[in-house]
């Protein structure tokens, strides 16, 4: 689904900037312990973005999967509840944000199941 490819480069693109932003426009401006929040929220979406991609290029060669479908909405939602929450947490300070947090976790861990799952059957 050409979809994930496309979530999977704009999250790409989002955690390149927002790594680039982290280093040079927070560093000094906020604890070093946010600092590496916001390090572990762009490195866990750009390791997802990348699961995205490879998701659409998967269900290019997979005839109508739903284990993949489902595999990369998961992922993507992951994304916007696990690093984004922590994007928001480092910028907000809020504490109850990190609450979110396993959530989008669960998503991940669900998504790479489901990858998983479409693999074997496919093979």
């Amino acid at each position: 689904m050409k979809i994930f490819v496309l979530l999977g480069a704009i999250n790409a693109f989002l955690s390149v900037a927002l790594g680039a932003f982290g280093a040079h426009g927070l560093q000094g401006r906020m604890e070093q312990k946010y600092l590496d929040i916001w390090e572990t929220g762009v490195r866990y979406e750009m390791y997802h973005a990348l699961g995205l991609m490879a998701i659409g290029i998967l269900s290019g060669m997979i005839k109508s999967s739903a284990l993949l479908n489902w595999s990369g909405w998961l992922m993507f939602i992951g994304i916007v509840l696990f690093s984004g929450s922590l994007y928001v947490l480092c910028l907000t300070k809020i504490n109850v944000l990190g609450a979110i947090t396993p959530i989008g976790g669960i998503a991940f861990l669900a998504a790479w199941v489901l990858l998983g799952t479409a693999a074997v059957k496919w093979m």
